[in-house]
């Protein structure tokens, strides 16, 4: 097979400024120039203050609801007597709920201003990456649109730190780089540390043992809109095959969850543009993935309309409706811009959506659990492998197919949603499969 030419500069894969996103800018661009973001600290202070604040806003409605109704039924006792003991109740609830505002105001700038003199960032390091993955997932679409420091750009991580796209930047951290790269993608609410789980060697440490693969860890934001992520995905790898420091001879992207998503969404868009790098891919695997939506995420929606309801319920109908454009995109496992762009977010019901079909040209693996040995148990049928049910990971129901082909995919009984991060059954099974094939003599087959 011929293999594809790559760009040959930059200015061939930089987005128009027309586009949203980068402004025009090249991710390389935008990496090389970024610092490390030492506003973290003062950032999560002023977080933890709003955060509060919205908490204590929302109790103090509950509060208010519930009072209303238990004054309205004395009222039907008592009649107009009850209004001066209401007022007051009235006033002395506001004042209480007004003092512990301002407390927490203070307190937060406090906070900032210790935040400030520590260096450290948080988000370089295991424990405060995971903390704030776990942060991204559930309001990290706000924190972007707030331009927090706390909302990660997608990058490639080595040791929790960003690495820059540059030439100097990929051959610094990559010393030993192949032509192979392994690029692994982290699902809702984690980051590349997730991949770790297990006291055994991650799936990209023991690829590049047995194939001499090259393994790339991506952390993104995962409470933005999938498409979002994907579109940024296809950009960074526009110039990761440009500036790579030997030539690239293939590309294998394995994706948890949500990960598999963002790599279906890239695919599909850098191959709509005709990008170099798609042409590069041997093999996707997506571990877990809801193709076809989670059920949870589903039955947080439902229940988010439910308890919106009534006044007694609604403060925490809107909490539950402050979900992600990350976790509500799971509902229905969009993947593209149409697929969320035109439609309500809040409505109860949520209109069904057109699949676009798996990249040609590659071969696409996946991995399915269940929570029970056997996959056609009952209860195993309902709860998946505890997030994702089984057709939903293989891409097919009676209304939907994806292209997933059944030889190319494996289940794992006994299992849950986050074994499928490390495991060692996943690992035997994979490992043939994307093993490169050798070249078969002339006139053989």
């Amino acid at each position: 097979m011929k293999t594809p030419r790559p760009p040959t500069s930059l200015s061939t894969v930089t987005i128009s400024n027309g586009e949203q996103g980068f402004s025009g800018q090249t991710y390389t661009e935008i990496m090389s120039a970024e610092p490390a973001r030492t506003r973290e600290l003062p950032a999560l202070a002023a977080l933890g203050r709003d955060e509060l604040n919205k908490a204590v806003a929302g109790i103090a409605t509950v509060h208010s609801s519930v009072a209303d109704t238990v004054f309205t039924g004395l009222r039907v006792v008592w009649g107009p007597r009850v209004g001066p003991a209401q007022m007051v109740h009235d006033a002395i609830s506001t004042s209480i709920y007004s003092a512990i505002t301002s407390t927490v105001d203070v307190a937060g700038d406090l906070a900032e201003s210790l935040a400030v003199h520590n260096s450290g960032v948080p988000s370089e390091t295991k424990r405060g990456a995971v903390a704030l993955g776990i942060l991204d997932g559930l309001i990290g679409d706000q924190l972007t649109a707030e331009h927090s420091p706390l909302a990660p750009d997608i990058a490639i991580r080595v040791d929790g730190a960003a690495v820059p796209i540059t030439p100097d930047g990929l051959a610094t951290a990559f010393p030993e780089a192949t032509g192979h790269l392994t690029i692994f993608l982290h699902g809702l609410m984690e980051t590349e540390f997730a991949w770790e789980r297990g006291n055994r060697p991650t799936y990209g440490t023991r690829l590049a043992h047995d194939l001499g693969s090259t393994e790339v860890q991506i952390r993104y934001n995962t409470g933005r809109h999938i498409s979002e992520n994907g579109r940024d995905l296809t950009r960074l790898l526009d110039d990761l095959v440009l500036l790579w420091p030997v030539p690239i001879t293939g590309l294998t992207l394995i994706g948890h969850s949500m990960g598999g998503l963002v790599i279906r969404s890239a695919c599909h868009q850098g191959a709509a543009r005709d990008a170099y790098w798609p042409k590069l891919i041997r093999h996707t695997v997506c571990l877990g993935t809801p193709h076809l939506g989670a059920p949870l995420a589903r039955g947080v929606h439902r229940a988010t309309a439910a308890l919106r309801l009534w006044p007694t319920s609604r403060p925490f109908g809107t909490l539950l409706g402050r979900r992600s454009a990350g976790v509500r995109d799971l509902f229905r496992g969009a993947v593209t811009e149409e697929h969320w762009r035109d439609a309500d977010p809040e409505a109860f019901s949520q209109p069904a959506v057109d699949y676009p079909p798996l990249m040609e040209g590659a071969r696409h693996l996946y991995v399915t659990a269940t929570v029970t040995q056997r996959p056609d148990h009952p209860f195993g049928r309902i709860v998946g492998d505890g997030l994702v049910l089984t057709n939903s990971g293989g891409g097919r129901d009676r209304k939907h197919h994806l292209g997933f082909e059944v030889d190319d995919g494996f289940h794992i009984g006994g299992a849950h949603h986050f074994t499928l991060l490390n495991d060692d059954a996943v690992y035997d099974w994979m490992l043939p499969l994307l093993r490169p094939r050798r070249a078969l003599p002339r006139g053989t087959r």
